[in-house]
């Protein structure tokens, strides 16, 4: 195990840089697991993936294939490193999965987040598709970056299991369309039903941002709107909560 004292050392500054912006990640194509539990679901799911671990000294650290660099800090450089407020000890560097656009969806349960800006809810959806049997999450119009540190930590490993895109809303679109699998998008609109009269035998969700709701470009491309019933006094839910509603209407279709 090697062993690091400066914070200027070249890797804590990566990590901080990984931390910190999403064009960096993307760049290097490389993202950050902050806590033992993020480290121990990448181990679990993708092992191949992991290109270096860092903890302070006593951290237990999981079994590790030997290619994985392994390095101990003193608690001081763990805090100017980590991301979190309290860092948990263990971090790690992985690779961030190469998935492109597939030519046809072969699943039945998909959601579209459009313009979702929150990384925390963006994760607890994620959590959630991957919870309630859904088979992919398409982000479109400036969702917030599935690969930042509070994503994944919202995501709670489910980056690592359920299969996210980003893409133009209309590449999405055709692709649900040759793939046939209508859009529902939770708006209001003249052709609204409400959630729970809805086929979702093989379906997409369409949930809008947390201040606005679903864009004018991806309302014209929903095949239907769709309502969550509730109180007249309560005028929406936030992006997380919708979509948990909505996953769960969907995972009864199965």
């Amino acid at each position: 195990m090697e062993r690091i004292t400066s914070r200027t050392n070249p890797l804590c500054t990566h990590l901080r840089k990984l931390g910190a912006s999403a064009s960096y990640r993307h760049r290097e194509g490389q993202l950050l697991c902050d806590s033992p539990k993020l480290v121990a679901e990448a181990v679990r799911w993708c092992p191949e993936s992991i290109k270096t671990v860092v903890c302070t000294q006593g951290m237990e650290v999981p079994a590790l294939p030997k290619s994985v660099r392994v390095v101990e800090v003193p608690g001081d450089v763990m805090e100017s490193i980590s991301p979190a407020k309290t860092p948990q000890g263990v971090l790690a560097v992985c690779s961030i999965p190469d998935r492109p656009m597939p030519a046809k969806l072969d699943g039945s349960h998909y959601v579209l987040l459009d313009g979702v800006q929150d990384p925390g809810n963006v994760g607890t959806i994620l959590r959630t598709a991957d919870a309630f049997w859904a088979d992919g999450l398409f982000l479109v119009n400036g969702c917030a970056d599935i690969w930042s540190p509070k994503t994944v930590r919202a995501s709670m490993g489910a980056v690592f299991r359920c299969p996210v895109w980003n893409a133009e809303a209309g590449d999405v679109m055709a692709l649900f369309r040759d793939s046939g699998i209508p859009l529902y998008g939770a708006a209001l609109r003249d052709d609204t039903l409400d959630a729970r009269e809805v086929d979702y035998t093989r379906a997409a969700v369409a949930i809008g941002s947390e201040g606005s709701g679903l864009s004018r470009q991806v309302l014209e491309l929903c095949d239907r709107t769709i309502r969550i019933p509730m109180r007249d006094r309560c005028e929406s839910l936030n992006a997380a909560a919708a979509a948990t509603v909505l996953l769960w209407e969907m995972s009864n279709s199965r």
